[in-house]
């Protein structure tokens, strides 16, 4: 059962509107590595989880990216505000009278270069930064733990990394600090992600089936030809034992196939036009 509490978990503050930035902000709201992309990732696997410690932990991280997700919503509303796509249909005064009068030159220019996904009034809109509709196939779960929370910290450092970029892009300094939030919590969720994969005793290789030990550790040189060290020394330098091999030193060329002669390379029929050929 969901709750709405009213009070979000940091205070949203925007110094002034700036359709061109919401733009960008939209890749938070309904990109590939956004909030809500996040919460349906986390919600998904906390359904299916069988520990109820991960379950709980999950689904806690699942419900603060909803939390998430209002507060990249609040401030794209109000980075819209003002704006000609906000204040469109407030045809008696208002902003829409001194936008036609040309006092608001700015949030025109704003506004045009910000393209559709934000002209839609002041609410945001369930697309990433280009426009692109959000869909559920950036969620890449499949149902094995370990495998899961390996992608789980990849994907709370890619958001991690995209809000970098819109900090940096950003000057307003309230916005800045919403985001330096929501980044921050990135790194929180990644370690937590962290601890719960270690928390598991045999969490490599993911699955249960064993492979084959004789591949488990052989590094295959092939960006040399078979000959000197590889670039990234796994042999020396790596505690997983790596054994250098060459390509060649592994497979046979594959068996050559029983050929399936066409009616005219028989050698009943050389010399034989197609048709008599056929006829017999």
């Amino acid at each position: 059962m969901f709750l709405h509490n009213k009070k979000m978990m940091f205070t949203v503050r925007v110094d002034e509107p700036n359709p061109e930035f919401a733009k960008m902000l939209l890749e938070q709201f309904g990109g590939p590595n956004g909030e809500l992309a996040a919460a349906m990732r986390y919600f998904t696997q906390g359904w299916a989880e069988s520990d109820p410690k991960r379950r709980d932990m999950l689904l806690d991280i699942a419900t603060e990216e909803l939390s998430h997700l209002e507060m990249v919503g609040q401030t794209l509303t109000q980075l819209l505000k003002g704006s000609p796509g906000a204040e469109v249909d407030e045809v008696e005064g208002g902003y829409l009278g001194e936008i036609l009068d040309g006092k608001h030159e700015k949030f025109i220019e704003m506004s045009l270069g910000s393209g559709q996904n934000v002209v839609g009034g002041v609410g945001p809109r369930l697309t990433d930064s280009m426009g692109n509709p959000w869909t559920a196939s950036y969620i890449d779960t499949i149902g094995e733990p370990t495998a899961d929370l390996r992608s789980d910290i990849a994907a709370e450092a890619r958001a991690k990394l995209v809000y970098e970029r819109l900090i940096k892009f950003c000057n307003d300094s309230s916005a800045r600090e919403t985001l330096g939030f929501l980044m921050t919590r990135e790194i929180a969720h990644q370690k937590m992600f962290e601890a719960a994969l270690e928390a598991i005793a045999k969490n490599f290789p993911p699955g249960r089936m064993a492979g084959q030990k004789e591949f488990e550790h052989a590094y295959f040189n092939d960006s040399s030809n078979g000959h000197g060290t590889p670039g990234f020394d796994l042999v020396s330098h790596s505690p997983w034992g790596f054994e250098l091999k060459k390509p060649s030193e592994v497979g046979d060329e594959p068996p050559a196939l029983k050929p399936r002669p066409a009616l005219a390379s028989n050698p009943k029929n050389i010399g034989k036009t197609e048709t008599h050929a056929r006829k017999e």
